[in-house]
């Protein structure tokens, strides 16, 4: 009866143990992309928030923090030309040290990634 105890004891264990690990896992199931794009969309608010101008299609991010291979670059939806002046892009992507962007209009929506 003892050991009885001690096997369902230890399979709930081993029950709680891999639960927890299915939880982790989807919670760091956020591709980079993901969090590229939730990175910038959060970046562009903040300096909305602060009263930064964003008409020019500044470059916010560039690279990012924690995604050194992203930049994050302001434009318009429609595009308009001062979104294709470089002084308006992120030099990072420009020079190839970063190989992805995303894209986010004036009102941080998400253009492109």
């Amino acid at each position: 009866m003892f050991m009885d105890k001690k096997i369902i004891l230890l399979l709930v264990l081993a029950g709680i143990i891999l639960f927890s690990g299915c939880i982790s896992q989807k919670q760091t199931g956020v591709s980079e992309k993901e969090k590229a794009e939730l990175a910038c969309i959060e970046e562009c608010n903040n300096n909305l928030e602060k009263g930064t101008d964003l008409n020019s299609g500044p470059c916010l991010m560039n690279p990012m923090s924690n995604l050194p291979d992203w930049v994050c670059d302001v434009a318009h939806e429609p595009r308009e030309a001062v979104d294709n002046d470089p002084r308006n892009q992120c030099s990072t992507y420009i020079e190839g040290k970063a190989h992805h962007f995303v894209e986010v209009d004036t009102n941080c929506n998400l253009i492109k990634t």
